[in-house]
């Protein structure tokens, strides 16, 4: 994602006035780098949680295994939708600074 971004910033002079398509660079990328972000945590918390409870689960009975390692697929699916979600918002702004 830091890729993207970084594409889409341009340095600006300090004399020119920020027009809305500006604005909206801005907020896109903030908004986009803030759903990635919290999405991978999320993914990440499930994971470390369900992985645990799998480890346990296993030692118990090992049939479980599959069970919970498609429960641990579908916690590991949220940072894909973050990162799917992440280049929407930021794949209508336009370069800052641009014209």
């Amino acid at each position: 994602m830091a890729i993207v971004f970084s594409s889409k910033v341009q340095p600006i002079p300090s004399n020119k006035e920020l027009s809305s398509s500006d604005y909206f660079t801005a907020y896109s990328i903030f908004w986009g780098g803030l759903t990635v972000g919290l999405c991978n945590m999320v993914c990440g918390i499930a994971v470390g949680v369900t992985g645990s409870n799998a480890a346990l689960a296993d030692a118990h009975d090992p049939q479980l295994f599959v069970k919970i390692l498609i429960i641990e697929i579908f916690g590991s699916i949220l940072g894909l939708f973050g990162l799917i979600t992440g280049l929407l918002v930021t794949g209508k702004a336009v370069n800052f600074g641009g014209v």
